[in-house]
């Protein structure tokens, strides 16, 4: 079985034989986040400051991982919002059909099954797959789930290009090493640990309780910058007093 692969993040891709940093391809699809907002409210046209701005980043930096697609701004008018779109969609695989297998169908798994912005972004859901017995009786956004047990048979039926690990901790390396090992190259991994993978093979991370952990270090910050202001002001006011 020969799993289908989308472009390696991890090594850069290939633009017009140029190669695209890592970095700059994680932007991009932030960008056509913004310019399928812009489309959505009526814009056809964006200045690279507007569309810098939406994602936050400086208009400079914008127009340097744009130039690694080619020129399709206009000086003096902007660009394109659908034809940059459709561009940007292309460059990293969206106008392909990528077929999806989750493997791990609690409730995390459920809620990626149900996920409608998957059909609207290139993604299709193709296999669901649980190592659970009575998880294999169920069957989540019409697709039936399967024994984990089966995943060759299952690749065999339905080829697949991205795997999704939605297990626990512990099952996720075994359920890695088995994907890779079935042929696919390319895994999103849910899981709070890191996988071990042979090179070649692109593995993404989310790890919620990371995020979560940092924005709550954003927060003691500004409760701490806070509390330093109001010290200050309290100590102002006493010296105006004294």
């Amino acid at each position: 079985m020969t799993a289908r692969k989308p472009a390696d993040a991890a090594a850069g891709t290939q633009a017009g034989g140029r190669e695209i940093p890592e970095a700059t391809v994680a932007r991009l699809p932030e960008y056509l986040r913004a310019l399928t907002s812009l489309a959505e409210q009526g814009i056809s046209v964006c200045s690279s400051e507007e569309l810098a701005g939406a994602v936050n980043v400086n208009s400079a930096k914008l127009r340097k991982d744009l130039s690694y697609l080619g020129s399709y701004g206009t000086r003096g008018v902007g660009y394109d919002v659908d034809y940059l779109r459709y561009q940007i969609a292309r460059e990293i695989g969206l106008t392909q059909d990528w077929p999806v297998a989750i493997v791990g169908i609690g409730n995390l798994g459920h809620a990626l099954a149900n996920y409608s912005g998957f059909g609207t972004r290139g993604f299709r859901v193709a296999a669901l797959l649980d190592a659970a017995p009575e998880r294999c009786e169920e069957s989540v956004g019409g697709i039936p789930v399967r024994s984990f047990d089966d995943l060759d048979a299952v690749l065999a039926e339905t080829p697949v290009a991205i795997g999704v690990i939605a297990t626990p901790a512990g099952a996720a390396q075994g359920v890695a090493d088995r994907l890779v090992g079935a042929g696919i190259t390319s895994i999103l991994n849910f899981a709070p640990t890191n996988l071990v993978v042979p090179a070649g093979v692109s593995v993404r991370k989310v790890d919620l309780s990371v995020e979560l952990q940092i924005l709550a270090y954003h927060e003691q910050r500004r409760a701490g910058a806070e509390e330093l202001r109001g010290a200050a002001i309290a100590a102002a006011g006493e010296e105006q007093s004294a």
